[in-house]
């Protein structure tokens, strides 16, 4: 490798594109168009980056597999920025491949770092957390090591473990501050904002009141009844009973919930959950008929019992009954914490990353948009969606978790 090539890889390494482009601007070699590909991406030019970095793949040739591999990761890492997020993930893994099978550990790594990320991104923790195990850190350079413990982070913040991700963001900070690369430090400490903001509103008999994520976990190994509308579903220790898919039977949760340890009327009940006005008998049938189902559902947490006036949660057994909500009641709030992160997406990474349709998602993104919540830019394929601020939203606690099979 020539001097230039050297230097100029150094300076990409301690986070300097600009005199990384000094040394190799005007070369077309294919190691100078890689690097020059990813100098542009540090300077957020993402069209550009991509293009050069294709180019310096096709000049490698099939006779340099691992150094096409190592441009093909490069690109593969701006499509994640991108949130370009259904092609990513293959490039990542063929080229993860190519690199263990040369004898890269480090790009292997790398690669398998980024995979981790997309994981996360998607909501598939338990995959992601499989990648970051199987990681040798050390290997790394300190860009990956903090970007690993960034997203170690975030899987420990979706599962509600917060000595966990207070762990890994001490660990992201010391790295990016031996670095010395501002853009690592401001992404850690963006990170430990999010930490650090409230994660729900906790909705109890004592009133209402903002909690942080550490709250939250002592919350849920607690012996409370806890109906969560983060994530909608009705827990007690270890069991739960998921309702995602149960609108009714949800918002009929929730209101007893929010009346225990009175009861709730059936006018009220049937207002919250059917947005029924003047009851009739056919609204008075299908309440007792919910209410049924609801009662089956949560037997193994507690006792749902008619009163005179309604319906009321019997949790004698239980140390209370409290609402888990978010902090700010946003319609599209998982939508909402997506876009939080500040990158722009596009609609099908968000519904991949939801696990819904296109289609339900561009809805929901015209109805934001209408309401002046998000602002998209480009058009077709192109397009790109970025919310506004949202002062005190959203929580982790909005985004997807999908399980192992998922």
């Amino acid at each position: 490798m020539d001097s230039l090539i050297t230097a100029a890889s150094q300076a990409l390494a301690a986070g300097d594109p600009l005199s990384a482009l000094k040394r190799v601007a005007l070369r077309d070699d294919a190691p100078a168009l890689a690097l020059r590909g990813i100098a542009m991406a540090q300077l957020d030019d993402f069209p550009r980056a991509r293009d050069l970095l294709r180019r310096a793949a096709q000049a490698f040739g099939p006779g340099e597999p691992v150094a096409g591999a190592r441009c093909k990761v490069a690109e593969a890492e701006i499509e994640l920025v991108s949130r370009d997020l259904a092609r990513s993930v293959a490039t990542l893994e063929r080229a993860r491949d190519t690199l263990a099978a040369g004898g890269d550990r480090t790009n292997a790594a790398h690669a398998g770092y980024l995979l981790a990320r997309w994981h996360l991104l998607t909501g598939r923790l338990d995959a992601a957390d499989d990648l970051l195990r199987d990681i040798d850190r050390a290997g790394l350079p300190p860009a990956s090591r903090v970007g690993h413990a960034l997203v170690a982070a975030g899987v420990a913040m979706r599962r509600i473990r917060a000595g966990e991700v207070r762990g890994a963001l001490e660990q992201a900070e010391r790295t990016a501050r031996t670095a010395g690369i501002a853009a690592l430090s401001a992404e850690v400490e963006r990170a430990a904002r999010a930490f650090a903001a409230p994660a729900a509103r906790l909705i109890a008999q004592d009133g209402d009141r903002l909690i942080g994520l550490s709250d939250v976990e002592a919350l849920i190994a607690s012996d409370t009844l806890l109906v969560d509308a983060c994530r909608n579903l009705v827990r007690s220790g270890p069991k739960t009973v998921p309702l995602a898919g149960r609108p009714v039977l949800f918002a009929l949760a929730r209101a007893l919930a929010e009346a225990w340890p009175g009861d709730v009327t059936r006018e009220e009940l049937l207002a919250r959950a059917f947005g029924a006005r003047h009851a009739d008998d056919s609204h008075r049938a299908r309440l007792r008929v919910e209410i049924g189902r609801l009662r089956k559902l949560l037997r193994p947490l507690v006792e749902l019992t008619a009163t005179k006036r309604g319906f009321a949660l019997e949790s004698a057994a239980h140390g209370g009954v409290a609402v888990l909500a978010p902090p700010v009641a946003e319609k599209h709030g998982s939508l909402l914490a997506l876009l939080a992160d500040g990158e722009a997406w596009s609609s099908s990474a968000l519904a991949l990353a939801l696990g819904v349709s296109s289609r339900t998602v561009q809805r929901a993104l015209e109805e934001l948009a209408a309401a002046e919540k998000v602002d998209s830019f480009g058009r077709g394929r192109a397009c790109r969606w970025v919310a506004r601020s949202l002062p005190g939203f959203p929580t982790c606690l909005l985004l997807p978790v999908l399980s192992r099979s998922g």
